[in-house]
């Protein structure tokens, strides 16, 4: 076998796609796993979604190649919804460039403009595939620490000067995943005037804002005067519209950093299947009052969980948005010790906390993304390993 490109050495095992194997074969052995870790929505899109796209998919002339702006209709459709959300007006020629996933972007924004040895901040616990872009293009990733005394916010002023002067993107994630933490717009401003007075691009993944609960609404980066001079938002229906094989996303924000990502990705990819964007169309112009419904079984099943974990006297703060719930693992054990545990005892599979890198050790990120049936059976089998296991008695968290 020829050896690998260096570059490869960038890349572990991806951790579902091991931990997928290792379901496989315990699944083999008859045992029934409850899967709360992917952050994949158990629940369909709404029928006039998939109907947009069957019907779409039965023209003779739906499946040639496609411009690789997406059909102007489907970049209209997200400047619509902005506008209608979050009273964001966006020009949709020159602020919007439709993507093939939202982590194909967050992997290309990184080659468009970090050269070895640009230094990219990069929020720790985070989404991963932040660093992994940062170090494909050749850039250095430095880690904002996420502490639950800071409500897992940043913070900016204490990064160095010697970094920031190396410093071309920041990357934020609110509501944030892993920890499922809110932002404010009065963070949000502070974090535009930052980035102004720094040079920075703010890359901020907005992946789940529209997943909320209890009358809250998760705001726009880009609703801040001046955001549209340094900042880009990376929106998606995989999250938002149950969407998630579908990959279907959006770049929204500096026309600067759009007309950069475009002309990269017309020289990577070659646009979208015409049936998913206009089905993506309908996501976003069509009924909207499904996602509430949605938005209310989710909830329904975060209460569940909380109720169990606070039985157990393990703390977990009350998400008020995305699709999970991030609590502290009992005292004396790692992250993966304790998934481990649940997995192989209590057949239950749930994520560590630290393969979102080292600020994550100590926590378990749980996914909201099973049927409900399903998240209380798993419940009531965690409560029942740890009451009725004499080693696991008295185990508490002591983290926020």
């Amino acid at each position: 076998m020829l050896p690998l490109a260096h570059r490869m050495d960038l890349f572990a095992e991806h951790f579902f796609a091991g931990l997928s194997v290792r379901l496989a074969a315990l699944r083999s052995q008859g045992i029934d796993i409850i899967r709360l870790d992917e952050g994949a929505p158990d629940l369909p899109p709404a029928p006039h979604i998939i109907e947009a796209l069957v019907r779409s998919a039965r023209q003779p002339d739906a499946h040639s190649y496609q411009p690789a702006a997406g059909i102007p209709v489907l970049r209209q459709a997200w400047a619509e919804m902005y506008q209608r959300i979050y009273g964001v007006k966006v020009d949709p020629d020159r602020e919007v460039l439709p993507l093939i996933g939202s982590k194909e972007g967050i992997v290309h924004l990184p080659l468009a403009f970090i050269n070895p040895g640009d230094v990219v901040l990069v929020p720790n616990p985070g989404y991963v595939t932040y660093t992994r872009g940062t170090r494909l293009a050749g850039g250095e990733p430095y880690y904002l620490a996420l502490q639950p005394e800071r409500d897992f916010l940043p913070d900016l002023e204490a990064v160095p000067e010697e970094i920031l002067g190396r410093a071309k993107l920041l990357w934020l994630n609110y509501p944030n995943n892993p920890t499922s933490a809110t932002a404010s717009l009065e963070f949000f401003a502070a974090v535009v005037a930052f980035a102004q007075r720094h040079k920075l691009i703010v890359c901020h993944d907005a992946a789940y804002a529209q997943i909320t609960f209890d009358g809250y609404r998760a705001p726009s980066l880009l609703e801040l005067p001046g955001a549209r001079e340094v900042c880009v938002e990376f929106n998606t229906l995989s999250k938002s519209h149950n969407m998630a094989g579908w990959r279907v996303a959006a770049l929204i924000g500096n026309a600067e950093v759009i007309k950069a990502m475009y002309r990269l990705k017309t020289n990577l990819d070659s646009g979208h299947f015409r049936p998913v964007m206009e089905a993506a169309v309908a996501a976003m112009t069509g009924d909207q009052s499904w996602l509430q419904t949605r938005n209310e079984i989710y909830r329904q099943r975060r209460d569940v969980v909380l109720q169990t974990l606070h039985r157990l006297g393990w703390k977990a703060n009350m998400p008020r948005a995305s699709l999970y719930v991030w609590f502290a693992v009992p005292d004396g054990q790692t992250s993966a010790d304790f998934t481990n545990r649940l997995l192989e005892q209590a057949h239950v599979s749930l994520t560590p906390g630290s393969i979102f890198g080292s600020g994550g050790e100590g926590y378990v990120r749980l996914s909201l993304t099973a049927p409900t049936e399903r998240v209380q059976e798993a419940m009531l089998g965690l409560e029942k390993y740890f009451v009725n296991t004499p080693e696991n008695q008295g185990f508490h968290s002591n983290k926020g």
